[in-house]
C-alpha cells in the first residue's frame, strides 16, 4: 500500500510540528517507548506474571507496530457511547460485530477495544488472534433527559472468561459522579490485575462549568494532565486521553490548585509541548499515553489522524487509539487510515522532540 506524504498532509503546520525542539520537559527525563518497554517499566512493578504477559501481548503479539514500544488500537464502543445509529449508519457493515474485529486485524492494529457484546459474540473465533480490550463501563444515551454518567455493563470475571488481554474503562473527571466512578474503576482495575489482565483508562473531563468565556477547557493541558495523574494513581497501565487544544483551565475557571511554572516553564502553545505535559503526568511516560483520534469529519480525517499521531510520537507518547475515523468508512479506506497512522510511528525520521 502506498505510503502517505506526511509533510503534505500536515500542510502549513509541517515545519512547526516536524522541526519543533522541546525546551520545556526534556526528552532525557522521559521513559520513552522501546521494544523493551514492558521489561524495563513493568518488570520492576507490582504487576503479577499473568498481567505482564498480557501487557506484553498488547505491545508485541501482533500488528504492524509489534515490538516497537508503540501501539495502534481500534476502539469501537461508540454503539453505546454515541448510539448505534449515529455510529454505524455511515457504514452499516459495522452493525455486524465481526467486522469490527476484522477491521482491527486487517488494519494491522495491536488490539481491538470494544463492548462485552461485540467481543463476546466472536470470542471463540478471535480472542487468540488479536488481544481483546473489553470496555467495562459506558455512558448510555437512551435515558431522557440526557444524562452523562459511566455505568458498569458487565463484570471483570466475564471479561476474563472471554479471553480478554485487558479491560478498558472511562472516568468522567470533574463530573458529579466522578467520585463513584473513581472508586468503581479502581476496584475493577485491582481485580483485573489480580486475574492477570492489563488496564486501559479513558481519562475524560466532563463538566459544563469547564467552559469559560466560550472556551471549553475539558481538553486543556493542565486539567487533562491532572486527570492522567489520577488515572495512573489507580493503576491504569495505559492512559487514553484527548490531545490538548488549549491550556490554563485551572486559572481560567478559578478552582483547584496549580503552579505558575506549569504555564511559564513546563508548557508552551505548541501542541507537542502541551501533550508532553500530559505525558509527564503519566509518571514521565512510565505508563503509556495514547491519544484518541476523535470524530470523523470526512475528507480531512486522514490529515487529522496523521497530525495527531505526529504530535503524540514527538511528545513521547505510545500511540493512537482511533475508531470513528476508521470504521465510518469502507473497510479498504479504514485500513488505509489505520496504516497511515502506524506509518508515523514506523518512520525513523519522525523523532522525539
Amino acid at each position: 500500500m502506498k505510503k502517505v506524504n506526511i509533510e503534505e498532509l500536515l500542510g502549513k503546520e509541517a515545519e512547526s510540528l516536524l522541526q519543533h525542539k522541546c525546551t520545556t520537559i526534556p526528552s532525557s527525563s522521559l521513559h520513552l517507548p522501546s521494544p523493551t518497554h514492558v521489561e524495563d517499566i513493568f518488570g520492576i512493578s507490582d504487576r503479577n506474571v499473568q498481567t505482564l504477559r498480557n501487557i506484553e501481548a498488547l505491545y508485541s503479539s501482533r500488528g504492524r507496530l509489534a515490538n516497537t514500544g508503540y501501539v495502534s488500537i481500534l476502539p469501537v464502543d461508540q454503539g453505546i457511547e454515541h448510539s448505534a445509529a449515529a455510529s454505524f449508519a455511515p457504514n452499516p457493515i459495522y452493525f455486524d460485530s465481526e467486522n469490527i474485529v476484522k477491521l482491527a486485524i486487517e488494519g494491522g492494529c495491536n488490539a481491538v477495544a470494544s463492548t462485552f457484546g461485540v467481543l463476546g459474540s466472536v470470542a471463540r473465533k478471535y480472542a487468540h488472534k488479536i488481544p481483546f480490550i473489553v470496555k467495562i463501563n459506558h455512558n448510555e444515551l437512551l435515558t431522557y433527559p440526557t444524562k452523562y454518567d459511566q455505568i458498569m455493563f458487565g463484570t471483570i470475571k466475564e471479561a476474563w472468561n472471554m479471553g480478554a488481554a485487558a479491560i478498558g474503562a472511562t472516568i468522567y473527571f470533574g463530573s458529579d459522579n466522578s467520585d463513584r466512578q473513581i472508586v468503581e474503576v479502581s476496584q475493577a482495575f485491582e481485580y483485573a490485575h489480580e486475574l492477570g489482565m492489563a488496564t486501559v483508562l479513558w481519562c475524560y473531563l466532563r463538566n459544563n462549568d469547564f467552559t469559560k468565556d466560550k472556551i471549553n477547557y475539558e481538553t486543556s493541558a493542565d486539567l487533562t494532565g491532572q486527570a492522567n495523574h489520577i488515572g495512573v494513581t489507580i493503576k491504569a497501565d495505559i492512559i487514553k486521553q484527548k490531545q490538548p487544544t488549549n491550556n490554563g483551565g485551572f486559572t481560567a475557571i478559578g478552582f483547584g490548585k496549580t503552579n505558575p511554572l506549569v504555564y511559564s516553564k513546563l508548557t508552551t502553545e505548541n501542541p507537542i509541548d502541551l501533550t508532553r505535559y500530559q505525558l509527564a503526568n503519566c509518571y514521565m511516560g512510565r505508563l503509556g499515553l495514547i491519544n484518541s483520534g476523535g470524530e470523523s469529519k470526512g475528507d480531512s480525517d486522514l490529515a487529522e489522524a496523521v497530525r495527531t499521531a505526529v504530535i503524540n510520537k514527538r511528545a513521547g507518547g505510545t500511540g493512537l487509539i482511533s475508531g470513528r475515523k476508521a470504521f465510518q468508512k469502507s473497510m479498504k479506506d479504514g485500513v488505509a487510515l489505520l496504516n497511515a497512522i502506524q506509518d508515523v510511528y514506523l518512520d525513523a525520521n519522525i523523532t522525539i522532540a
